[in-house]
């Protein structure tokens, strides 16, 4: 059993298809008996998740920043709530209590978190499994420009190999969990490592 933290979208103006897909993402992952982080929120795909692996059984954590909290999202049915002052703490404390990522689609909020697991796991920061869902192409064009950068010498495809792709939901849970028995540490470059270094 692992803590899967699973990133998605929060918006209610996506097509239900993406809300029935997080729906199925939380069967499965109570189904095979882990248990699920999130961003806290009731809505949309976030919603769904959580209701979902909670009906199959599963115990929840969701982390939802106090100015989210106010606005009336929150999952009040977590089994744990943790309420946080900011977005960079509350991204620490979802990466601290899970064991591997899992990105469905989503905005921009989204595409953060699954770059920054992605970036500090081939910076060797960590060896928990990184997989992002992709059911219709909406990551299409983010491959595609990772292939662009590894084309342009900005990204080692080492690098980009640490970052796995799904295209169902048990192609996705099986991914997480051989990268879950079969942990790799990458090591950076010495430019990779510098690139991650914040401005002097």
């Amino acid at each position: 059993m692992a803590a899967i933290c699973v990133f998605c979208g929060s918006s209610e103006r996506i097509s239900r298809s993406y809300v029935q897909l997080a729906t199925d993402v939380g069967h499965e992952l109570a189904r095979r008996q882990h248990t699920l982080v999130s961003g806290g929120g009731a809505l949309s795909m976030m919603g769904a998740v959580a209701r979902a692996a909670r009906s199959g059984g599963a115990r929840t954590t969701g982390v939802i920043p106090h100015a989210l909290l106010q606005l009336e999202v929150g999952d009040q049915d977590a089994d744990e709530l943790l309420v946080v002052d900011d977005m960079r703490t509350r991204k620490g404390l979802m990466d601290a209590r899970s064991d591997a990522f899992l990105a469905l689609p989503g905005g921009l909020g989204t595409l953060e978190e699954l770059t920054e697991v992605w970036t500090s796991r081939f910076l060797g920061m960590h060896v928990k499994p990184v997989v992002a869902l992709d059911v219709d192409g909406l990551w299409e064009p983010l491959r595609a420009q990772v292939d662009l950068m590894i084309e342009r010498g900005f990204l080692r495809t080492e690098a980009a190999a640490t970052l796995a792709w799904a295209t169902t939901v048990e192609e996705a849970f099986e991914l997480l969990e051989y990268g879950l028995a079969h942990p790799v540490r990458v090591l950076p470059t010495l430019d990779e490592a510098l690139e991650s270094e914040p401005p002097a």
